[in-house]
């Protein structure tokens, strides 16, 4: 599914979907390899591939749903 990653009023990292109409925060990250896991706010952990840092925000990037 394509998310938006952009930072939020207080600077945390968010993530919009848009299908979904869901924006919830970031709450831990961490990388498996070349894919970065992130867990929202909501419960629902992401994985998404090809993420460098210094993050470039606001960016599109496709994630996969874990659970």
């Amino acid at each position: 599914m394509k998310v938006m990653l952009h930072n939020g009023e207080n600077g945390q990292l968010m993530v919009y979907v848009a299908k979904k109409d869901l924006e919830e925060a970031v709450v831990s990250q961490s990388t498996d390899g070349d894919a970065t896991l992130v867990t929202l706010s909501n419960g629902w952990e992401l994985s998404i591939n090809g993420l460098t840092e210094p993050l470039q925000l606001p960016k599109t990037v496709n994630a996969k749903r874990l659970n």
